[in-house]
Parts: structure tokens; sequence; C-alpha cells
């Protein structure tokens, strides 16, 4: 990985107090901040220096130096940057909530509160996240001491107190956590009038399966096979973000082939994936023809991902140093051909949905998400772009090859309905077929990965990895410890951040809607639970 140029730690430090000490991992500036401080630090980055927060996570640091520690890390865009400042615990657990200056935190200091044992003093919802009422109300699983091979004792007190609206002729509906066909695990809270919806509150947390934990104690190579399991249709994705992280841990540098080759898998995922849900959409408003050409057309994808790799979800590609799988010439000239004709047989799908009156009917104006809203609560990927925000991992924090073949325009629409969203995967179909045949087009003749490559990682230190997901930015923080070894790892599924405005989609709406609505997010239930 390249140093710090003198250029761009001057562009760092406009953003750090002056009297910090800076320490500088690869492209990331970190620095004490004391509690008292750290709400104006983070107000001052978040509304005045305009920088994204990524994430905000907790490390146990207690055995090692007597103390939590709580990071906050911030993302300046268009520079590859981050700026990360810290807060301490010594002999205590309570910290300062940033979430009425940053809203967007609050779910993250609820995960801390829930996972550390970690209370943030100010924060307005005190409930538990993930972890459900069963689970023991003073068991930590992300402390150190947590043993993570013995089941704790079921809790028989907890109760989740979900939101109440009262009011003459309101009445709750309750649908899941179990639903018809084969979706995961989720629960949805309807308050309505009539059919009218009034409030809507999702309940997660039905697939929490301990892969932060895990990932402190599986072997490396186990570590890898589980980020591909965070979020199965994101396989690659998170894969691709997690060997990212390591291979900054390790001063790694590529060859250019497999930079690449990791921007081809990459879009055939996203192809694969906008084809699926612009099919499902469709299908939800009855338009059946569109539903079956998108499950055509995704399959043909999915089938071209287990020619070339062996795996339709691109699972055991993404390794330490590069790529496992190849594409030669007789597949490039293969591939290139059925990329023809899959981008002619979506425009023809897609020209016929586009003038079906009662589709567009369907689609325009229903599950409304405000840009004011979105913007608050960080939303990112097709759901943000739906609203007008720019912003895309791949030109804001360019990684593999992106920065030679991606145009510099970011896919947006205003309109934050359920119409936008699918016109944004439309977009983002169409200019990933353009990317992949780019990249075919440049593939450089060179080694797919590092052969024989023995791993070191850098000790007590830290990497920050992004991705553009296909539905929108993946983040993994990592940490090492004195020894070198992987002693923390948080991946951030964009899920995690955009299940909290589905309630804002849904309101005003009649219930009818909502299946629709929640196909035009289709967010993870696995990636967001962990």
């Amino acid at each position: 990985m390249p140093l710090l140029t003198t250029n761009m730690i001057k562009k760092i430090q406009q953003f750090i107090p002056k009297d910090a000490q800076v320490e500088f991992h690869d492209n990331n500036a970190t620095f004490e901040v004391s509690i008292l401080e750290i709400k104006k630090v983070a107000r001052d980055l978040y509304a005045n220096k305009n920088l994204s927060l990524k994430l905000i996570t907790a490390t146990d640091e207690r055995e090692e130096n007597g103390y939590f520690k709580i990071w906050y890390v911030f993302g300046v865009p268009k520079e590859n940057l981050f700026i990360i400042p810290f807060i301490l615990l010594k002999n205590k657990t309570e910290f300062p909530s940033i979430s009425l200056v940053i809203y967007e935190a609050l779910n993250y200091e609820r995960k801390i509160k829930t996972f550390f044992g970690l209370t943030p003093i100010g924060c307005q919802d005190k409930r538990p996240i993930i972890l459900h009422e069963n689970w023991p109300t003073d068991v930590f699983p992300l402390r150190k001491d947590f043993d993570w091979q013995k089941r704790p004792q079921i809790a028989t007190s907890g109760i989740y107190n979900f939101q109440k609206v009262k009011g003459e002729g309101i009445y709750e509906i309750p649908v899941g956590p179990i639903h018809a066909g084969i979706i995961e695990p989720g629960h949805f809270r309807f308050s309505v009038a009539g059919e009218r919806i009034v409030l809507l509150e999702p309940r997660l947390g039905y697939t929490h399966k301990g892969s932060e934990k895990l990932f402190e104690v599986l072997p490396l190579d186990e570590k890898i096979k589980l980020s591909e399991k965070i979020s199965g249709d994101s396989s690659f994705s998170h894969s691709l973000a997690f060997c990212q992280a390591l291979e900054k841990l390790s001063d790694t540098t590529l060859p250019t082939r497999a930079l690449y080759l990791r921007v081809i898998y990459a879009e055939l995922e996203r192809l694969a994936n906008h084809f699926g849900d612009i099919g499902a959409i469709m299908m939800d408003t009855g338009f059946n023809f569109g539903g079956a050409q998108g499950s055509r057309l995704r399959e043909m994808v999915m089938q071209i991902n287990e020619r070339i790799t062996g795996s339709r979800f691109l699972r055991g590609v993404n390794t330490i140093g590069g790529v496992t799988k190849d594409i030669d010439n007789l597949e490039k000239n293969k591939l290139l051909l059925e990329l023809k004709t899959i981008s002619k047989d979506f425009s023809k799908v897609i020209g016929v949905a586009l003038n079906s009156t009662s589709l567009l009917n369907r689609l325009k104006g229903t599950g409304v998400l405000s840009a004011e809203i979105a913007k608050n609560h960080g939303v990112i990927g097709v759901v943000g772009k739906a609203v007008g925000i720019i912003n895309d991992a791949r030109v804001d924090y360019p990684y593999a090859a992106y920065d030679k073949l991606l145009p510099d325009e970011i896919v947006t629409e205003q309109d934050g309905d359920v119409y936008a969203r699918f016109l944004v995967r439309i977009k983002e179909a169409h200019a990933s077929m353009k990317i992949i045949e780019d990249a075919l087009d440049k593939l450089p003749k060179e080694d797919i990965n590092i052969p024989n490559l023995n791993v070191v990682f850098k000790k007590n230190t830290f990497a920050m990895s992004v991705v553009e997901g296909w539905r929108g930015e993946i983040a993994y923080f990592v940490t090492t410890d004195e020894n070198g070894s992987i002693s923390r790892v948080v991946p951030r599924d964009p899920s995690f951040i955009n299940w909290a405005v589905l309630r804002d989609a849904g309101f005003d709406n009649v219930i009818p809607d909502f299946p629709l609505i929640n196909k035009s997010f289709n967010l993870s239930y696995s990636g967001n639970d962990l």
C-alpha cells in the first residue's frame, strides 16, 4: 500500500484539532479526544468539515492497556482518507452520546451498549439492538472475557417495548418474523388507521449468528470464508472489503491484473442482484412479464459466475494478495458476447416495462423517502441515490482498478419513491455492463495473485476498507494486537444504516403497498444482524 505523501498529510491536518497528537496508519489519521470534547470534535468533522460518518465501534483493550476504546470513523470523500478520533474509557463504562448532534450515530451507540455494556449518556433510544430480550442484560458478547463457547442462561424477564400509537380507530398488525416464501426472518409492527400506515417499526436480530465474535477466534482462512457469509448475496463485495483491510495491515501490493479482475467480479455481483431486484419489484406489482424476465437475466449472470469461478455467488475468489480465479482470452471473448446479448435483452425488457401504465402507477409516488430524512440518517447506496445523495465508494474512495475504469458521474434520481429506486437500479445495471466490458478490454497480462505469500500483519494497528456493494457502501474496520494477530473485525453492511428509514418510507402508505416498498429497499437481514 502506498505511503502517505506530504500533500496527503497536509490535507488531513485541516481536519485535525491543532493540539491533537496524530498517528498515521496508511490512509488513516487517528488521535485521542477527551470524553468531554468528543461531541464537539465529532460535530465539527460532520457538520463543519462535511465528512461522512462511516461507523462507530468499540474495542476491549482492558487486558493490554486497561481501557475500552471507542472509535469514530469519518471519511473524506474524493481523497480516500479517513479521520478517526477516539476516546478511552478507563475504569468507567459510560460515554457521551453524540446522537443529538449526529442522528445517524444512534444505532451504533445502541450496538455498543448491547454488545460491550458501555452506556451512551444522552442517547434517546436505550433499547437493545440485535440481541433479543431472552439475552441476559449483564452479559456482553464482544468483551474479550466473554466465553464464546458457553451458552449464557436464558433471561426470562426481558421485554422489548415497541412504540405505541394511541387514538380512535388505531390498531396494530404484527407481521413476521416468519414469512411466506424463503426470505429471512424479521418482524414488522404496523400501527394503522384503516389501511393507512401511521407507524411502522421493524424488529430485527432473528438471524444473529455471532459473526463479530467468530472473527476473533477463527483461523485466517476461515475468517475470509466468514466474510463471504455476512450477507450471502454480497459474498464477493464483503470478502473484498475484508481482504483489502488485511492487505493494508500486511503492506501487500497486488498485481494489476488482480485489481481489474476484482472489478469484473464485483460488477457481475452487482448486475445479478440488480436484475433480480428489478424483476422482483415488477413481480410485486403483478407485472409478471417483468418479474420473469428479471429472474431470467439474473440467472444468466449467475451461470456466468459459476462457469468462470465455480461459484454462483463468487465465493472462494478473493484472497489476500489477489484473486484465485482468472479469465483467459477464450472466456473473455465469450463473456463480451454474452454481455451484448444481455444488454440487448435488458433494454427490451425495460422498454416494455416503462410503457406499462399499470406498472408505473404502482411505482410512482409509493414509499417516498424524503431527502432530509435520508441525509439525517446517513442513508447510502441505492436508497440514498434515489433521493439525490451523491455517494459511491467506487468514486469517493477508489479501490481495485476503479480509478481507471469508472466515470466521475454517479447515478442518482430525486423523487425518493419506489420508481426512483427502480430507475437507479436500471441505470446502474447498464453502467455495470459497460464497466465490465471496459475492464475486460484493458485487462493487463500479469499474475492474478502473489504466489506463496507469507502474510505478516503489523502490530497494534488498524485498517479501514470500503467497497461499493450492490446495496451500497460496505465498510470493514480491522485491528491487530501486540502480537500482530487480528483482534477485532467490524463489518458494516449498508443494511445496518438503511433499515432505520424503512419506517419513514412506509409512513402514510397503505398496507398492501408495504411488500413493494420493502422489496424496493431489499435490505439484508443477515448483513444487519451479524
